[in-house]
Parts: C-alpha cells; sequence; structure tokens
C-alpha cells in the first residue's frame, strides 16, 4: 500500500476514488461518463449544484457570496484578484510571508501599485506581528497566503484590514481543513489539487459588492462577475474535476465536517513534529513553533543545514516502505511530508514511526 505524501497533485480520499471508479464509463445509469457530459445538460447542472450547496453547508457561505469554479489554477488568480478589484483604488497590500505570496505580489505589480506590508524576510519562517504591518486604508484589499506550502508557514491569525479594505485570501493548500469565519474575507480562493480535488479547478468565493471593479484589460474567464452572470459556465468547466470536488465535499460532511478535518490535521501535524522536537536537532524544522503547517511539515535532516546522504538515505527508506514524494520542494530541498485532509491518520503515524527508526540508527 503506498502513501503519497505529495504537495500536489495530492492524495483523494479511497472513498471518492472508489465511487470515481463505479462510475466512471455509466455515471448514474445515464449511459456517458461525466467525462463526456456536455456542460449544458441537466446531469452536469445537478452535479455543479450539489458541489456548491455542500460547500455552503460545510462552509456557512453567507447568501450574499457567490462560489465560482474557475480555471487558471492559483497562478491565475494571482491576475485574476487584482484584476478585479485593483480598479477600486489602483493600489493593494501584500503580505508576503513565502513564495507563493511573492508570487502573487509580483504578479499584481503588473496591474496596480502594490504596497508589501512589511520588510522583506530574509528566510521564509515566520509571520511578522499584525502591529507591525504598514497598511495603507485606500488599500483596494488586502492579499496574504494562509499556508505557504513550499515554506510550510501557516497563519495563526487572520489579518485584520483598516475599515472597508476587503480581505483577500490564498487557501489553497490548507482549505477545508480548519474553520474559518467567511464573513471576515472579501475573496477566498483555492487550487483544487492540493485539499479539495484534482488539478484543473480554482475555487473562488467572493462576496457580491466586491464584483464590477474589474479593469478593461481583465480577460472574460477571470472576470469574477461575468463568470458570477453565467453560474461559472461562460466557458466550459473543468466538468469532471468539479465532479470529484463535489465527491470529496460530499466525503468531508460524512466524515464530521470542518470540526472532522481540523481535529485529524492536529493529531497528524502534532506526530511530526514531535518526532522533530524531540530528536536533539537530527531533523531540524527552520519555521517558528507557533505558525509551523499542519498541511505542510518541511525538515533537514542532520543539522540546519542537512546532510545530503542522511537524506537521500531516509527517501529512500521511506519509499522502501510505500512512501512516496517526501523529497523538499526544489527551491529549499529537504524533506516535506504533507498531511492534506485525504492523509490518514495512521498514516502519519506510520511516517512518524519510520522518522523515529531512522533517528535511532543515524543518530550520533
Amino acid at each position: 500500500m503506498v502513501i503519497n505524501f505529495a504537495a500536489g497533485p495530492a492524495k483523494l480520499p479511497e472513498e471518492v476514488l472508489q465511487e470515481v471508479q463505479k462510475n466512471l464509463l455509466n455515471y448514474n445509469g445515464c449511459g456517458i461518463s461525466v467525462m463526456e457530459m456536455s456542460h449544458r445538460s441537466p446531469s452536469y447542472a445537478k452535479i455543479q449544484k450539489d458541489a456548491i450547496s455542500s460547500l455552503r453547508d460545510i462552509l456557512s457561505i453567507p447568501d450574499n457570496y457567490k462560489v465560482l469554479f474557475m480555471q487558471g489554477g492559483g497562478c491565475g488568480q494571482f491576475a485574476a484578484v487584482c484584476m478585479n478589484l485593483i480598479g477600486r483604488s489602483g493600489k493593494a497590500d501584500y503580505a508576503v510571508t513565502g513564495s507563493w505570496s511573492a508570487k502573487a505580489a509580483k504578479e499584481a505589480s503588473q496591474y496596480g501599485q502594490v504596497n508589501v506590508v512589511f520588510p522583506a524576510l530574509g528566510k521564509y519562517t515566520t509571520v511578522p506581528p499584525l502591529n507591525t504591518w504598514n497598511l495603507d486604508p485606500e488599500a483596494s484589499y488586502l492579499y496574504y497566503c494562509d499556508n505557504e506550502t513550499v515554506d510550510g508557514v501557516e497563519f495563526d491569525f487572520v489579518p485584520v484590514p483598516p475599515s472597508n479594505v476587503p480581505l483577500v485570501c490564498d487557501m489553497s493548500s490548507n482549505f477545508l481543513s480548519r474553520k474559518i469565519d467567511v464573513e471576515k474575507y472579501g475573496v477566498i480562493f483555492a487550487g483544487a489539487q492540493k485539499n479539495i480535488g484534482p488539478s484543473g479547478t480554482t475555487v473562488v468565493i467572493i462576496r457580491e459588492d466586491l464584483m464590477g471593479y474589474q479593469t478593461k484589460e481583465t480577460p472574460s474567464v477571470f472576470n469574477y462577475a461575468l463568470m458570477s452572470k453565467n453560474d461559472s459556465l461562460f466557458n466550459t468547466p473543468n466538468t469532471f474535476g468539479i465532479y470529484v470536488i463535489g465527491l470529496v465535499f460530499q466525503w468531508i460532511q460524512r466524515n464530521g465536517g470542518i470540526e472532522g478535518m481540523s481535529k485529524n490535521a492536529q493529531k497528524k501535524s502534532e506526530l511530526i513534529y514531535d518526532v522533530i522536537n524531540k530528536s536533539n536537532g537530527f531533523y531540524y524544522c527552520p519555521v517558528d513553533k507557533n505558525v509551523r503547517s499542519r498541511m505542510n511539515v518541511p525538515f533537514r535532516i542532520g543539522g540546519r543545514s542537512g546532510n545530503d546522504n542522511l537524506e537521500k538515505a531516509f527517501l529512500a527508506k521511506a519509499e522502501n516502505e510505500g512512501m512516496i514524494q517526501l523529497k523538499g520542494h526544489r527551491s529549499v530541498g529537504g524533506i516535506r511530508a504533507s498531511l492534506y485532509n485525504a492523509i490518514k491518520v495512521e498514516e502519519a503515524q506510520k511516517l512518524a514511526e519510520v522518522m523515529l527508526q531512522f533517528y535511532e540508527n543515524n543518530k550520533k
């Protein structure tokens, strides 16, 4: 049995994959696969409607927020967010706490004035306290990434922008893993391929009053108002991906909802961090303890800078034990364990046991 610790595209719940397999050739007796189904058909309309309904239930999304299914991934939303909102004042605030928020700020700088709200961090290992942020009361929005997949930094607070400045959040890698108050946000977006489905779809949750400020250069497929008016069907959506996402939402509902996902996330991450913390520096996580991600756990082996031979040996041992995709992101190296919702507590336990055994066999 293989355990997939990939950062994305990531593990999907076995129950969901089995359901997909069962209906792959003949969805609910209609004689065709969802992959062949017209996006204008009643059968697909129900799939999409049910998926949105499930998400609204899971997050208690208020009626004045729209749920959109869009394409282009998180990187597409780096542009879409700015193009749709920057027209409010021509400028925006960005909290840069990792690789993805840095890319988002760089993308946005092509379309308006970007203010990075605190000095550049030498390394992405912390989140500066909110009272040190230089926030612009005239910003079109305040943007942050709730969980940095590459760097393993996860916010332990929700930023509070100045009055009338909407909060925009990239939740791609911790979406539906803990409770959130949607009303605190103007826009939430999440690429599906980490916590809720296969790659190719991005969920966007947007407050209705923020639509209609798009710049004239905004492509139609990135225009929130146009996509909302057309119920995410302005162009052909990723129908099969949305079908799988809907099944994942139902799986979450059956397994304790947000509370169940959050409880498991805490258990899984504590298992791994506990081994790291008790290894006397053999395993080293560079991230400040208060903002260590529950979803993506980066660490080095053999000390702060890592030991290539030990890390290669660990990866080989883990793969021999059926654990794959543990190599760290190419930009930072080391090891990274991604513990998304579909990873079971017992699978995280097995990784912790392998880490402990490796430590005992290789410590000096």
